[in-house]
């Protein structure tokens, strides 16, 4: 039996979560959640630039399906917008999802440049770690959340909650790194900043 060569996909974000504008690095990740149906997980991408969650999905396995069906989200929900996603950078950790042949062409078919952090390093990766941290503390652990009357019975309740809770986070959660604005309302500055012009 012979292994292939380890992969060899750059780490361009050196910790260094930071963009000049949306749509420049966003960052995936994947969560799990408890149910009395048996597990759960949600796949997130989020734009580092303005925070805002770009796309999300939830599934009961861990195959590829999940993350490229939130990444296909994610490039469908911009390029609905009118997105140019022209020089992004998607980030993620090693896990076998986002290092699939299906999620590289996926991504490498829209131009964007993958970016994976080292193996078994959350820091590397702690832009989607935070967020995530956040989803669990806010949404699956928090025992007033509405409509949240006992334990998670399934798929079809964690997925009502993720849809409402990535609405809320996006356009009502005031983030501390944005100067206390929810994320939509901080991208929204962007599309009306005026053009610089040379003179």
């Amino acid at each position: 039996m012979t292994l292939g060569a380890p992969d060899q996909r750059p780490d361009l974000v050196q910790r260094r979560f930071t963009a000049e504008r949306p749509d420049r690095l966003w960052v995936a990740g994947i969560t799990y959640v408890r149910t009395c149906s048996g597990w759960v997980y949600a796949a997130f991408v989020t734009d580092v630039c303005t925070r805002r969650v770009v796309s999300w999905q939830v599934a009961t396995h861990l195959r590829t399906e999940l993350a490229l069906d939130a990444l296909q989200m994610a490039f469908w929900a911009r390029r609905r917008e009118g997105v140019n996603l022209t020089g992004l950078n998607h980030h993620s950790d090693k896990g076998a999802q986002h290092l699939a042949v299906r999620y590289s062409e996926r991504l490498a078919t829209e131009g964007a440049v993958a970016s994976v952090g080292s193996t078994g390093d959350s820091y590397d990766n702690a832009l989607a770690e935070a967020f995530k941290s956040l989803f669990k503390t806010e949404c699956i652990r928090n025992p007033h959340l509405p409509g949240r009357d006992g334990p998670w019975r399934g798929i079809d309740h964690v997925e009502i909650a993720v849809a409402e809770y990535v609405d809320w986070y996006n356009h009502r959660r005031l983030h501390g790194e944005l100067g206390m604005i929810p994320p939509a309302e901080y991208e929204a500055r962007f599309s009306t900043a005026p053009a610089l012009t040379g003179g």
